[in-house]
């Protein structure tokens, strides 16, 4: 049994061609696609976070309206960029969200990766502290925010207050109860999986990682998710973690299908350097006729090892047409490989 949503970048361009030709046409099908979801039965709503480009960048607006017209779905980020964010006023936007959807966010943060200008993350006012790198900037600001989602008082009340405080040290408010057991961590290496670990986050692994053994993509990925879970298990937490993988995946059922994929599911992984000196593998993309698609399904052990499945949609194409890619996963692909 798996857990299955969608991933959307919430890409947008003014071309005629695209079905999404401006940032209110992303954000309003980003809702309408996530509720048609919900009632076909797929189980979350994810969504990327990329600033400057044209695609959805701040998510907790978009997350508190996908939480008001939803009732059941998972609604969640793969991921929120650190370098970017104040952790106390994003910690106040999450239990904002959070309440809204009843509980059912699903955030997933990261170090982020190359964006669309060169440090883009100075323009929103931070910088790495004496001797950081950006990543350990990333990391700070994470491990930040997992402090005051825990809830526990820390700042020191006005003695004279606008408004009557309870005692004691306060708070962020609002808090949520129970978030912060669903922060997950956008990990690209073997080494951050297992930080993600020791932190108490669950991991969530994309169609991109270090090239760390030269190895087919998805068998690197499966190590991954099983180091994580030894180095959650030796940090002795309480509750069982959770895993996901994304993949782009698309079953062949009628001639637009074929039209759109029909050329996209025959190559395998790729290597290149997304950062000089930094190896980096990507996963290939799947698309089939659905009894060739299960039988491709079925080699990929990353999606073996994992309990989550986020399928990545080409959101341009239109809120029916993706629909129809998740109802097509659900229906012809989902009981085969036993995750229904």
């Amino acid at each position: 049994m798996k857990k299955i949503g969608f991933l959307s970048f919430g890409h947008w361009t003014p071309s005629p061609q695209s079905g999404t030709r401006s940032a209110a046409d992303t954000l309003l099908q980003s809702i309408d696609l996530a509720v048609a979801a919900e009632e076909l039965g797929a189980d979350g709503a994810y969504f990327r976070v990329h600033h400057f480009a044209r695609q959805l960048s701040s998510p907790f607006p978009l997350l508190s309206a996908v939480g008001a017209k939803t009732s059941r779905i998972e609604i969640g980020t793969g991921v929120i960029d650190m370098r970017y964010e104040n952790p106390l006023y994003m910690a106040e936007d999450a239990g904002v969200a959070d309440l809204i959807s009843g509980g059912r966010l699903q955030l997933g943060l990261s170090r982020g990766s190359p964006e669309q200008v060169i440090d883009g993350w100075r323009y929103f006012g931070y910088q790495p502290a004496e001797g950081e790198t950006e990543a350990d900037m990333a990391r700070r600001h994470t491990t930040a925010f997992l402090e005051v989602l825990k809830g526990e008082g820390f700042a020191e009340p006005n003695p004279q207050p606008m408004f009557q405080n309870p005692p004691g040290l306060l708070r962020l408010e609002p808090y949520s109860e129970g978030l912060r057991e669903r922060i997950w961590w956008g990990a690209g290496s073997n080494s951050t999986a297992k930080w993600a670990a020791q932190l108490g986050m669950n991991l969530q692994s994309s169609t991109l990682k270090d090239d760390e053994t030269g190895e087919p993509f998805h068998i690197q990925q499966a190590k991954q998710i099983r180091a994580y879970r030894e180095a959650w298990k030796e940090a002795g937490h309480a509750r069982a973690p959770r895993v996901s993988v994304s993949r782009s995946i698309f079953a062949l059922i009628n001639d637009q299908d074929r039209a759109y994929f029909g050329h996209s599911g025959q190559e395998g992984d790729k290597v290149g350097f997304l950062e000089e000196n930094n190896r980096s593998i990507f996963g290939r993309s799947y698309a089939a006729e659905p009894e060739r698609l299960i039988a491709q399904l079925k080699q990929d052990e990353a999606i073996a090892e994992a309990d989550t499945l986020l399928l990545t949609v080409p959101n341009q194409l239109g809120v029916d047409y993706n629909i129809h890619v998740i109802d097509s996963i659900l229906k012809h692909i989902a009981p085969a490989m036993g995750w229904r």
